[in-house]
């Protein structure tokens, strides 16, 4: 019959078949439907600096970045990454040669992946991790070997005697994120030291995701994998504008690396988006050039953000991990009697109005994820003040 295939093989990609429609998806679609407040994706709700916003218009108005920007980035943007990572961590990359630019993180962790793993490779990541690494990892046929984070103390914390130990011979990479999403989890200085040995020892290779790097609060300190010793020159940083300048939808990210990672990544990312984001690049370059104010202030307003929503989820009855990083809160819902995220979580946009996430998603071990459940904060202050007053009502 005419349309019709005479396989039986599936159309997905076996690699992908555990994958559908992100979660994210579904519960953005919910909110609309429901019109609940939506703290399940990690998106503001009001854009970045002005002057930020003004750059791109001036660069598309100047003609910058409107037709193919080079394969690397925009030369300028290279130079203000280079420049962020010497003034910031004392790191020195050549902006020709160790600055790569991305289609977002998203992308920068796909190509990282597709570019340093052959099948059957070994990717130790932290678990629970943002649903792309799977994902990315799974395209590039390599296998994921979870290290779970557990709550202990108010805070998820890395046992590295099970580090080591899901270290085998197979294993060709670590994947590590710093803050930590979803859990909100910042790596101290000993934990960070105690990867970068076992890095070395076994000679493995780094990708750290550090998107949340200028969202630490409290007393906990962003420290770069790779200023420690051994790991400059095995270690693919990823950084974004995205969460850091509030301009999510502009996907501008980049990689970090030593000139031959830099050159396996670019070998992979160029037949991925090739390039993009052109003017926003331009834009961008001159965000990374703010002053400390700009960030000082950005870590204090979502510092009170997120003070806000924990009080109020605490309020609700909730058991909140209040995160040291990121925009993102943890909670655990057993002490309201509920025990499935994934059930709570799509019956809470009708009992209460709100939308959150559930961290089981983020799991290989449903089971160890399933209590959990992630609120995001970089809303406006009224709105998270509504979601808590809505929360505490349910």
């Amino acid at each position: 019959m005419a349309g019709m295939t005479s396989s039986a093989r599936p159309h997905l990609n076996r690699r992908l078949a555990e994958f559908g429609t992100t979660i994210f998806a579904e519960m953005s679609a919910l909110a609309v439907s429901t019109g609940s407040i939506n703290l399940g994706q990690g998106f503001p709700d009001t854009d970045g600096p002005e002057e930020v916003r003004e750059a791109a218009v001036r660069a598309l108005r100047d003609g910058r970045g409107n037709q193919y920007p080079p394969g690397p980035g925009v030369p300028e943007l290279r130079t203000a990454i280079a420049a962020h990572q010497q003034t910031r961590y004392g790191l020195s990359y050549d902006p020709d040669t160790e600055v790569l630019v991305t289609a977002g993180a998203t992308e920068a962790i796909a190509a990282s992946l597709l570019a340093l793993l052959e099948p059957g490779d070994e990717v130790v990541a932290l678990e629970p991790y943002y649903d792309s690494y799977a994902a990315s990892i799974a395209m590039a046929g390599g296998r994921r070997v979870p290290v779970t984070l557990r709550p202990h103390e108010g805070r998820f914390r890395l046992d590295l005697d099970e580090l080591r130990a899901a270290v085998t011979d197979r294993t060709r990479l670590l994947l590590i994120n710093t803050p930590h999403n979803p859990t909100g989890t910042v790596l101290t200085r000993a934990e960070l030291a105690a990867i970068a040995e076992l890095a070395v020892d076994r000679d493995l290779l780094v990708v750290t995701d550090e998107v949340y790097e200028h969202l630490v609060f409290d007393d906990a300190e962003h420290l770069p994998l790779a200023a420690f010793p051994g790991m400059r020159e095995r270690t693919v940083t990823i950084g974004s504008a995205g969460k850091t300048f509030s301009f999510t939808g502009w996907k501008v990210g980049w990689v970090t690396a030593a000139p031959e990672l830099v050159t396996a990544v670019r070998s992979a990312k160029q037949f991925l988006t090739y390039v993009s984001s052109g003017p926003f690049q331009y834009a961008v370059a001159e965000a990374l050039a703010l002053p400390d104010s700009y960030f000082d202030g950005f870590r204090r307003d979502m510092l009170a953000r997120r003070d806000i929503l924990a009080e109020g989820l605490t309020a609700a009855g909730f058991e909140v991990f209040k995160p040291a990083g990121t925009y993102f809160i943890t909670t655990d819902i057993r002490p309201l009697g509920e025990k499935d995220g994934f059930a709570f979580c799509r019956a809470l946009p009708e009992r209460a109005g709100v939308v959150a996430i559930p961290n089981a998603v983020f799991y290989d071990d449903r089971e160890a994820g399933a209590p959990f459940v992630r609120f995001a904060f970089c809303k406006r202050e009224e709105v998270l003040r509504e979601a808590a007053e809505r929360l505490r009502h349910m």
